[in-house]
């Protein structure tokens, strides 16, 4: 095996793909570099990821940070084409479908760098979500076009993607998961936050949900009239703190503000809860394997396998509250088996892949 791999991570759902990737390829022998671009650069969604996942320190942290749509990305543009002359990789990897996933692939392409993406061929088929523009245009750039579930198959094909550049591996989010499942303590983490015995999850952040007011309002007056039906424990991405508090999340009774949390925190909470609502699609993914049911606040899903295994639904904010009570007054029975391949074996198949490649590229 021959060449150097570079992954760009830059958020807290990039970091948890990558961290069995970079797993398996240290098995392997290859040679890697980790490039953090600092898009999450709060400690509590970025540093502490690193310690809890088992992930090598980055070799390069940019600290881009936040800003506009299109100050972020040239901004990562600008860093990364330095980063990817120094480093000369045979190979770039990129995870999901943020600004530093669209930027890394962008600067690879531009200085003839190989390409590959992680959790390919994912669609929500809304162009207004700036994920689904990242995701669609990565995919039209890659060399290795690693697929999380069959449907992201037949989305790339259709794109004229050719065959023999999509891998279906599984869900690397999942391995990561059943690796520290053992690790997630439910009595623990309602007891840090004092919450009752039987709470609800929220995590919200997509602009859709977060940059316009009227839709804040809308989503603030659910979650309060939800949190009647039961206690709701909102950690709060920095993006869309000051909207949401500005509409007066924080003022409804039943309502628990948190900090960002930890990996191991967040999903301890998660595995205890008796609902989650969120606009994330890696919470999604995580619902369905925890078997705890899902409320997405949202019009579509880049998920729907998480929709058809029957623990996710998608809801506007009117249908929020009889969504969940219907939850809350139906005692549910879980899949007994999870989507194809989402067994903690991706990262293994992602490497095994990869080195075949550098064998033949490097």
């Amino acid at each position: 095996m021959n060449g150097r791999v570079l992954h760009v991570v830059g958020t807290r759902p990039n970091f948890v793909k990558a961290a069995p990737v970079v797993a398996a390829l240290r098995a392997a022998g290859c040679d890697q570099v980790l490039v953090h671009t600092g898009q999450h650069y709060d400690e509590r969604m970025s540093d502490i990821f690193f310690r809890q996942l088992g992930l090598p320190r980055p070799d390069t942290d940019l600290g881009v940070g936040s800003g506009s749509q299109a100050r972020q990305t040239a901004e990562l543009l600008i860093a990364l084409e330095g980063e990817l002359i120094a480093r000369d990789p045979a190979l770039v990897i990129v995870y999901g479908d943020v600004n530093s996933t669209l930027a890394a692939a962008l600067v690879a392409a531009k200085l003839g760098i190989p390409l590959a993406h992680v959790e390919a061929g994912l669609r929500s088929f809304d162009m207004a979500m700036p994920e689904e523009v990242n995701r669609r245009l990565v995919d039209q750039l890659a060399e290795l076009l690693f697929a999380t579930s069959p449907e992201a198959i037949g989305h790339l094909a259709r794109e004229g993607v050719p065959a023999d550049r999509i891998h279906l591996v599984g869900n690397p989010m999942i391995d990561t998961l059943l690796t520290h499942v053992d690790r997630f303590d439910p009595a623990a983490a309602r007891t840090s936050h004092a919450l009752p015995e039987r709470y609800g999850v929220v995590t919200l952040h997509r602009p859709a949900n977060v940059d316009d007011p009227e839709a804040v309002r809308a989503a603030v007056h659910a979650l309060t009239e939800a949190a009647r039906l039961i206690d709701l424990a909102v950690p709060l991405h920095p993006r869309g703190r000051a909207a949401l508090g500005a509409a007066g999340l924080a003022d409804a009774p039943g309502i628990h503000i948190l900090d960002p949390l930890g990996y191991v925190e967040f999903m301890s909470l998660v595995r205890g809860a008796a609902a989650v609502i969120t606009d994330s699609g890696g919470v999604q993914e995580e619902t369905t394997v925890l078997n705890v049911p899902c409320l997405t606040l949202r019009t579509t899903t880049e998920r729907p396998v998480t929709v058809t295994h029957g623990t996710n639904r998608l809801v506007a904010p009117t249908e929020l509250v009889p969504a969940l009570r219907k939850i809350l007054d139906t005692t549910t029975h879980p899949p007994t088996e999870g989507p194809p391949l989402w067994d903690g074996h991706a990262g293994p198949r992602i490497a095994r892949t990869i080195t075949r490649w550098l064998d033949h590229h490097g």
